[in-house]
């Protein structure tokens, strides 16, 4: 089996108490608890109950104020992850993909994922939808094609689909047709003006053609890294270029095709929040905009928060980080998880989406001249073997149990212990709790009248679930 949760029974470097210390017993508030080791001796594992000394600190959760309503928590299904999972056996595949998507035991319940419009830079070969002989152009469309999705994403997604049908996925450019670019390539350049309005249509057509697939997109992002002209493919999308195209072109043709699927912009680092916010300060754009999205290559999470403040009625997203290969698992563990699971949430993100699902144990498959060749996927899959990476464990910590729909509580920030607390669709407290001190660190954790009692090693990440 792949499933690697097992229940701990002895020796356990977080124990759980309700009550008075004593021998070991279950709390009358059925609390469970996950946790993960930043050097790996505890991997997503539920601990047992033990007895353990006095609290030292309160973290106190109020369910009764509310912040927003969370869409998932997952990774992004590039080009290349979907050829290695596809490549897999048949049963190999099935046993997986049930672990990623399912919400079983020993699976992970993966609710949100993300794909690229045309190729991004994780897959094997640059593509889109409508590749034509250079000096040529098809502005009717005539030739578009999911072509190369067909290959792979697409039956791939399929069978993901018939394990949560109800999965969110977030579609986002790298890229439009080189004919459309003022430099005729795929990397870098700009979209020309006067194809504003046929792009707009190409990206309607995507949306239309994969529902016909029996694919729905829930969001799409205008541009993956419209400030990044330097993977292959990219492209330049100045804020100025961006409002202009979702104004004029994109929300208009939205609207014509009675299309649901919700516009995103920016999907960009934290080091500017000035982008999104004045493309939002345009009425006109902005009635056609659902909110925007982050990456943290740059900047501070707290950034992503002066957007909800200038704009409170537009969500927010988190999109993308990556892990680099080949993973220092202590550090991308705790960093990660303070920054991205506890962090973006507190800073308003209704997602969290960690940088490419899958890659094999070269880092393949990616582009030249500019392709990332040292993203690790949260699995690399040799063949029929599957090795779970840090992306894996800290996407794992959020997305089994705080469903779509969990909406973020208030909870306090004691020093050293970083959190976020959710309530879910069902009436459980969920909180993710990480101990970023050097030392052990015994905690009440008071929410709805019941307190539970947890003692964290150093490094400890944790999920407290109660009943």
């Amino acid at each position: 089996m792949l499933n690697q949760f097992r229940l701990a029974a002895i020796a356990l470097p977080v124990v759980l108490l309700l009550g008075a210390c004593g021998t070991s017993k279950k709390t009358k508030n059925n609390a469970s608890l996950w946790v993960t080791m930043p050097d790996k001796s505890v991997l997503f594992e539920e601990q047992a109950i033990t007895a353990t000394q006095a609290a030292e600190a309160t973290v106190t959760i109020d369910p009764s104020k509310t912040y927003q309503s969370m869409d998932g928590f997952g990774y992004t299904l590039t080009g290349g992850s979907a050829l290695h999972i596809a490549k897999m056996s048949a049963d190999s595949r099935s046993e997986l993909l049930k672990e990623l998507f399912g919400t079983g035991d020993g699976q992970i319940g993966v609710s949100y994922l993300r794909v690229s419009i045309g190729a991004s830079d994780l897959d094997e070969l640059v593509f889109s939808y409508d590749d034509i002989p250079a000096g040529q152009t098809d502005k009717d469309l005539k030739k578009f094609d999911l072509g190369y999705d067909k290959k792979y994403l697409i039956p791939v997604l399929k069978e993901i689909l018939a394990i949560n049908p109800d999965i969110k996925i977030l579609g986002s450019p790298w890229s439009p047709p080189v004919w459309m670019k003022d430099n005729g390539d795929t990397r870098g350049g700009s979209l020309k003006p006067e194809y504003y309005g046929v792009y707009a249509k190409y990206l309607v057509k995507y949306i239309q053609e994969m529902k016909k697939a029996g694919i729905t997109i829930d969001a799409i992002t205008v541009q993956n890294e419209p400030l990044h002209p330097g993977n292959n493919p990219s492209l330049l999308m100045p804020a100025e270029a961006q409002k202009v195209f979702v104004r004029d072109h994109l929300g208009p043709e939205f609207k014509k095709n009675s299309i649901k699927t919700k516009i995103i912009i920016y999907d960009h680092n934290a080091d500017r929040p000035d982008y999104p916010i004045s493309i939002l300060n345009d009425k006109e754009a902005a009635k056609y905009i659902d909110g925007s999205a982050f990456h943290m290559y740059g900047g501070e999470v707290s950034a992503i928060s002066t957007v909800h403040d200038a704009h409170p009625d537009k969500n927010l997203y988190f999109t993308e980080q990556w892990v680099g290969a080949p993973g220092n698992f202590e550090k991308e563990l705790t960093w990660h998880t303070e920054t991205l699971t506890i962090g973006a949430p507190r800073n308003w993100c209704k997602t969290v989406l960690e940088w490419n699902l899958a890659a094999d144990e070269r880092q393949d498959p990616h582009t030249d001249r500019g392709g990332c060749d040292r993203c690790l996927g949260a699995v690399t899959i040799s063949g029929n073997k599957v090795t779970r990476e840090p992306a894996y464990y800290i996407i794992a910590h959020s997305s089994k149990f705080v469903r779509p729909g969990s909406v973020r509580v208030e909870s306090n920030l004691p020093d050293g212990l970083p959190n976020v607390a959710y309530k879910t669709p069902d009436g459980k407290i969920v909180a993710i709790i990480q101990n970023t001190s050097k030392t052990v660190k015994t905690v009440d954790v008071n929410a709805q009248n019941k307190k539970t009692t947890i003692t964290l090693q150093p490094g400890a990440v944790a999920t407290l679930v109660l009943n």
